[in-house]
């Protein structure tokens, strides 16, 4: 695939060609930056790993640039950063036996860019060769700029899909802001129970952030099992770990919605359940 940044890149780990690789995807993940992908789309790389007839491929759409870094890390330069970054995702592609792993290497400054056209652009191409049932990517709650881009470019890029193109599910996960104030009946509950060595190790081998001074490994499992065990008030845990997503498919299938108005409609339930639970017990 062609692709607009001259460093966008194609890997597959195991050595099939590019394009089988491609449509070997069921599941699809995109994000901004290296290891996010571990954070929000864990699910679907689960959902496929040994599953035959299944494949993860994960799409980076920034090039990590701007990382926050100290430490080991403290006098690397932003482009020794990317180089670090790039071999790190390579690592969790291959510990995560995904189909493939694209990144597009765009600036952050083009990615939260509404007029910029070469982003979405890139994505529809991505959509349209691997045709998955499923996507994942940023919520719209996230309180972290270039994550907010790349949702609102997923959902243009969807939104240029015909029907008989779009997954079937698209889901916003946690990774700036959790979910877990979503009602009930309005979260996308994935359970990530099962192989906790390999969710550890994805998050493991991105050094430059841990050992950099941000310990997302930690804190990322750490959530899992929060909302495993506060997702409901009057039982035994049933899982070992729970990931919180919001429904995204509204917006690709009416196009008149504005992503905005929909983030208000979910704050909005949240206050309407917390005002009629108080007002109910008062």
């Amino acid at each position: 695939m062609k692709f607009f940044q001259p460093k966008s890149e194609v890997y597959v780990w195991n050595d099939l060609p590019a394009e089988q690789a491609l449509e070997n995807t069921t599941h699809l993940g995109l994000c901004a930056h290296q290891d996010d992908l571990e954070i929000l789309a864990v699910h679907g790389i689960m959902q496929c790993f040994h599953q035959p007839g299944r494949g993860f491929t994960g799409v980076v759409v920034s090039n990590g640039a701007g990382s926050a870094r100290d430490f080991d890390y403290a006098d690397f330069t932003d482009e020794e950063m990317q180089d670090i970054r790039r071999v790190e995702q390579k690592k969790a592609a291959f510990v995560g036996e995904y189909a493939a792993q694209i990144m597009l290497d765009h600036p952050s400054g083009m990615v939260k860019d509404p007029q910029e056209t070469k982003v979405v652009e890139d994505i529809v191409a991505i959509l349209k060769k691997t045709r998955p049932e499923v996507v994942y990517t940023h919520n719209l709650c996230d309180k972290h700029d270039t994550h907010i881009g790349v949702v609102l470019r997923v959902i243009e890029a969807l939104r240029r899909l015909t029907p008989e193109e779009r997954p079937k599910q698209v889901i916003g996960c946690e990774v700036w802001r959790d979910l877990d104030w979503l009602p009930d009946h309005l979260k996308v509950v994935m359970d990530v129970t099962g192989h906790e060595n390999v969710q550890a190790a994805l998050l493991g081998v991105f050094d430059s952030q841990i050992a950099g001074g941000k310990r997302y490994d930690l804190a990322a499992l750490g959530r899992r099992k929060a909302h495993a065990t506060f997702s409901e008030s009057h039982g035994v845990d049933k899982t070992e770990g729970l990931i919180y997503g919001m429904d995204l498919m509204p917006l690709v299938v009416d196009t008149t919605i504005e992503p905005a108005k929909y983030a208000e409609s979910l704050l909005k339930a949240l206050i309407d359940d917390v005002s009629q639970r108080v007002s109910r017990l008062a």
